[in-house]
């Protein structure tokens, strides 16, 4: 979902990210990563701008974040 709300495709992510992108469409399938690649893509998104919520009773997910005033 992150990545289509900023119109990345994989080579963008991975790109930006640092890591290939046969190492995203893994994690886009699910299989287990080294928790440091993840946390590498999941600060990629940050920097793009994607906030990710929490389980709050509705479900996981994500957003854009606020703006900084």
């Amino acid at each position: 979902m992150a990545r289509v709300a900023l119109d990345w495709g994989t080579r963008d992510l991975a790109a930006k990210a640092g890591v290939s992108p046969d190492t995203i469409a893994r994690f886009e399938r699910g299989e287990q990563l080294k928790s440091a690649t993840v946390a590498t893509i999941q600060a990629a998104f940050h920097a793009g701008g994607i906030e990710f919520i929490p389980e709050n009773g509705g479900g996981v997910g994500v957003r854009f974040k606020k703006p900084a005033s």
